[in-house]
């Protein structure tokens, strides 16, 4: 029994390596990251106004089409990717940084500090996020970095949530109390004992925040909350195509087609993340 099960699990984990789902994945992310990184340097001109082609369909020239100031849809598109990809990156970073300290510090100072820390997390996770975030945004005012602001500050809760869980199962771990019996400060235990530790759930759970970031922003900037005008967002591209959508269906078609391979292609990796990590569902 125990052999048929190390052989079906050794099965399993060759089979997700070639898993075309998740090959295809990394693949469309691969592109949208390069198109991300290397776009400033493609030559585009997705500001560049021509209006005798506003609203043009797809053609051999423009691939895309053009929208409703004759701006070419595939270069904005493009420039969308990096607003897209940089809030979502962004957002994750201040968020899983914040959001890990404080967690992990309220378990590991427990008492007092940690019901107080508990009871803030549950104030906001008493509110939908994205109603926190289009107020926060609303007052910061539009632009990428209030945008990652606005969105990071209510990011944080679920990193917190998750690193106080590890820290709480890990802080009595028998490395743990040596380093307390020589003296190591709780900083120190936090940062170099713990954390490290409960590093891999945090991973999984930045993989689905860097998607979800991906779609607040797409969200905020449909609002009128993000970037501003003439910077590209997938999101600001569908508002201002929705009012063309039976003329000129490619303008909100592209975006929102982008905006859906992205999140798909996040996802399918952060599952296949969170199944090599999981070892409670392997066969020892």
């Amino acid at each position: 029994m125990v052999t048929e099960g190390i052989i079906d699990t050794g099965t399993s984990r060759v089979g997700s390596s070639r898993d075309p789902l998740l090959v295809l994945a990394i693949a469309i992310l691969a592109l949208w990251l390069l198109a991300a990184i290397f776009a400033p340097w493609l030559g585009l001109s997705p500001n560049q106004i021509d209006l005798p082609r506003i609203l043009a369909p797809p053609d051999a020239s423009l691939w895309l089409g053009a929208d409703d100031l004759g701006r070419p849809v595939l270069d904005r598109v493009l420039m969308g990717a990096r607003t897209a990809l940089a809030v979502g990156l962004g957002v994750v970073v201040v968020s899983a940084l914040i959001g890990s300290l404080i967690g992990g510090f309220a378990a590991l100072a427990g008492g007092l500090w940690d019901l107080l820390i508990v009871r803030l997390i549950d104030i906001f996770l008493a509110f939908p996020g994205i109603l926190l975030a289009i107020a926060l945004a609303g007052i910061l005012g539009p632009g990428l970095g209030n945008l990652v602001i606005a969105l990071a500050s209510v990011g944080w809760v679920g990193y917190a949530r998750l690193a106080r869980a590890q820290v709480l199962s890990l802080r009595s771990r028998e490395h743990v109390l040596a380093a307390r019996a020589l003296g190591v400060g709780d900083g120190r235990i936090l940062l170099r004992h713990l954390l490290p530790l409960a590093a891999a759930p945090l991973l999984v759970e930045a993989t689905f925040g860097v998607a979800a970031a991906v779609i607040s922003e797409a969200g905020l900037s449909f609002l009128g909350l993000g970037v501003q005008p003439p910077a590209a967002s997938w999101g600001s591209m569908i508002r201002d195509g929705v009012g063309a959508l039976l003329v000129a269906p490619h303008l909100v078609l592209a975006p929102g087609i982008a905006l859906l391979l992205v999140v798909l292609a996040i996802n399918r990796v952060g599952d296949a993340w969170r199944d090599r990590l999981d070892v409670r569902g392997r066969v020892v």
